[in-house]
């Protein structure tokens, strides 16, 4: 199969690298060869597919080698669980710099050493957070990455996000060939939730490819720095991931999102109980005055 590079967006928070690392161990136990490409300066992209902390990324070792031309693709490329290859782009110190720009980096390398040349069928780019800055928003800008899959849940922030980053995927269509492949609701037990983000998706234009359920065995996996697949293969949650897995190798609904407005936006959460109805004359008042007035 041709080289499928597929990037993973949302909010902050939402469990993006989590998701992708369980995803990606459902893609290697398939048979697939997979490359993740961690594009935050946390590096915490792959913690859990080579239990470690965090693994040493490129800017970092091009800081201590003099420059990136300093490095080999050995010294940055690592192989984890299931031969699953791993790559941190890292980026400056908090507060210094643009991040974005570890993100340009670290894909010029790899591209020109030859990292893609391998008998790979997916890589995923673990991207941070909303499409606001250029350096992030490269998998899609540069045409690397041709499927986006939106992390998202049925809070208003994260669906907020999700409709951010279409606004941006629509922005980059005229200039490559950038699709949406869908939304993966990571569940945050919300009322309505899967009923909630199918009808976000049916507004954007997309499906909602996977609903994984809350359970705290993800949590006790990355406690020991490990999948769910890994960690309890017979559990049910490791067969959802399996499950997002295969619908993923058998996507072929990858469309041109259409974004909402904010007030289409606030009308479904309205619809579903997310938000109240707006009551203008409550605006600007605090507690005490409501005490008062009731």
């Amino acid at each position: 199969m041709a080289l499928r590079q597929c990037a993973i967006y949302g909010k902050g928070g939402i469990g993006k690298s989590t998701t992708t690392q369980n995803l990606v161990a459902g893609l290697a136990e398939a048979g697939k060869k997979v490359m993740i490409v961690g594009c935050d300066p946390k590096a915490d992209a792959t913690r859990l597919i080579l239990h470690s902390k965090a693994q040493e990324t490129i800017m970092h070792l091009a800081a201590e080698a003099g420059s990136v031309e300093d490095l080999e693709l050995g010294d940055v490329l690592k192989t984890g669980y299931a031969n699953i290859k791993c790559v941190e782009s890292g980026g400056p110190e908090p507060g210094v710099g643009c991040a974005g720009r570890g993100v340009i980096t670290a894909i010029n390398f790899l591209e020109e050493e030859g990292a893609y040349e391998e008998d790979l069928d997916f890589v995923f780019y673990d991207v941070l957070g909303d499409v606001v800055c250029g350096g992030f928003a490269m998998p899609i800008r540069e045409n690397k990455a041709q499927e986006i899959y939106i992390v998202c849940s049925g809070e208003m922030m994260a669906m907020y996000a999700a409709n951010n980053i279409c606004k941006g995927i629509v922005k980059y269509v005229k200039s490559g060939s950038v699709r949406l492949g869908g939304l993966i609701c990571n569940s945050r037990n919300t009322d309505r939730e899967d009923e909630l983000i199918e009808a976000l998706a049916a507004k954007l234009g997309t499906q909602m490819i996977h609903f994984i359920p809350r359970d705290n065995v993800v949590q006790r996996a990355e406690i020991r720095r490990m999948t769910v697949i890994e960690y309890d293969p017979k559990h049910r949650q490791a067969d959802e991931y399996r499950t997002l897995a295969d619908k993923i190798i058998n996507n072929q609904n990858k469309v041109i999102p259409t974004p909402i407005t904010m007030d289409e936006l606030e009308d479904l959460l309205m619809e579903f109980g997310v938000l109240e109805e707006e009551d203008e004359s409550i605006v600007g008042r605090t507690a005490a005055q409501e005490a008062v007035a009731a």
